[in-house]
Parts: structure tokens; sequence; C-alpha cells
């Protein structure tokens, strides 16, 4: 696959991903909570969460690590280490986020996630070109 394409893909999503962000951020939460319907603001933040891990899984070089070594070994054991690695450090974000969320405003929560997607889109891109 092209690597380096798939980076400069990944860094405009991320981009987008800092763009929506900011400018939808607030509707978004007030759509779910005019509903009453905790699930609505849950699903958009897990396809938030899904689409932002599926990005940055994209041109990550731990991925052909993985490959390589479902290659040379038992491809099961492989795809079960791969898979609670991530599912760890997905837990890991999980819980700093709620930890930061209970002590920091939203909008504060809200700006400092579109930097950072922002920042990742912008090295990635970088890196690629």
């Amino acid at each position: 696959m092209p690597t380096r394409q798939i980076g400069i893909g990944g860094g405009i999503l991320f981009l987008a991903l800092a763009v929506w962000t900011l400018l939808w951020g607030d509707a978004e939460a007030g759509a779910g909570a005019e509903a009453g319907s905790v699930v609505e603001g849950r699903s958009s933040v897990f396809l938030a969460v899904a689409g932002a891990m599926f990005v940055a899984e994209l041109g990550d070089k731990t991925m052909l690590a993985t490959s390589t070594l479902a290659a040379q070994g038992d491809p099961v054991l492989t795809w079960v280490g791969a898979t609670l690695g991530i599912v760890a450090s997905g837990v890991l974000a999980v819980l700093a986020g709620r930890v930061l969320g209970t002590r920091l405003p939203e909008r504060v929560l809200r700006t400092g996630s579109a930097v950072l997607f922002a920042l990742f889109g912008v090295a990635l891109i970088a890196g690629n070109l």
C-alpha cells in the first residue's frame, strides 16, 4: 500500500476532525441532551473514537510489525495480542478522558482536543511529504 499517501490522507482526516470538533461539538452535545437520549450522545462519541482509531492505525508502523510477526509465527496469537493491546490503550484513554472530563470545562476539552487533532494532522502530513 502507498504509505505516503495514506499518511497524508490520515493527516487530512485528523485536520477534518479538528474542524468538526470545534464547529459542531456544541451542536452534537446539545442535540443529544435535547432529545433526552443518552444513546444518541454515546453513538456519536463511539463513532468519533472509532474513526480516530481507524485513521491512527492506517499508517501506523506497528501494524506492519504485527503483520510481519503474524507471517513468521502464530497468526491467531499475534491477532489476540494486538487486539488486547489496542483495547488496553483504548481503555486507558477512556479512563483518562473521564478523569479530565470531570475536572475541566467542556469548552477547554473540546478546544484542547481540536488542537491535538490539528497537531497530529500537521505532523502526519509533514512527515509524509
